[in-house]
């Protein structure tokens, strides 16, 4: 078992580096963060919360199970999700998790997830928020891009947030871990944002960032003729490459 406040710090940091007005990947009440205490519970941003700035005042502590019993419920009523979140809060009375709770738990539950980061960053929803998404989903383009997100983010379609999102992303999720044997580190929701899932807070800054900057390479590449894919067979190779392994452990990966 984590010690619950040793957690909740480090979470902390992780969302106040993500929170960043420099970083733009979120403005406002944007995004949200969690963070795995144990088997029963978790951390996760609290309704209304700011990430820039945030501190431990901006979480709460929520359990498992009732979050993940809405997830099969049929009846997923406003009033039906609002008693839930009530009942699944272990703070102060009155306190609510974010709207995307479940998203977290669900995502929490993988092997090797203890950290989730979920911000809106102004590059790459110029991105998914374009006509041209889907091709941009055909390819890497850079090594270090493969080294921090992986062979590829797991891609959801845009979908209604909350309860219908979370199903979404779930079934994402494992179509990803069907496909490529390993979960995701990047989900990208369209017209909506990022989802970085990580073994460490460090990691989950790391395959922002590094979203961020591809998103920002990939958009210049259209300005010089359009984007030129590594081969499959370079990022196959840049997966398993024993330096770049080392590397990915040096930057915070839980490999």
């Amino acid at each position: 078992m984590s010690d619950p406040a040793e957690v909740l710090e480090q979470l902390v940091a992780m969302s106040q580096k993500l929170g960043d007005p420099t970083a733009d990947c979120v403005i406002l009440g944007e995004g949200n963060t969690s963070a795995i205490i144990d088997e029963e519970s978790f951390w996760v941003k609290a309704s209304g919360a700011e990430l820039p700035g945030i501190s431990a005042d901006g979480f709460v502590r929520v359990r498992f199970a009732p979050i993940l019993r809405l997830f099969e419920a049929e009846d997923i009523s406003d009033e039906t999700v609002e008693r839930v979140l009530a009942e699944a809060c272990m703070g102060k009375e009155g306190e609510r998790p974010s709207t995307e709770v479940l998203m977290h738990a669900l995502l929490l539950q993988l092997d090797e997830v203890n950290f989730v980061g979920h911000t809106h960053p102004t590059a790459l929803n110029a991105i998914l928020c374009s006509q041209r998404v889907e091709e941009v989903l055909l390819g890497r383009l850079f090594p270090d891009e493969i080294v921090c997100c992986g062979v590829a983010p797991a891609w959801v379609p845009y979908t209604d947030p909350g309860v219908p999102l979370a199903r979404r992303v779930a079934t994402s999720v494992q179509e990803y871990m069907i496909k490529y044997r390993r979960r995701p580190w990047a989900i990208w929701i369209q017209n909506h944002g990022l989802v970085a899932v990580a073994a460490s807070a460090e990691e989950a800054v790391n395959v922002t960032a590094m979203s961020v900057k591809a998103a920002r390479i990939l958009l210049g590449t259209y300005l010089m003729g359009g984007p030129n894919f590594l081969a499959e067979a370079h990022v196959r190779r840049l997966t398993t490459r024993p330096d770049e392994v080392y590397r990915q452990k040096k930057l915070g990966f839980e490999l």
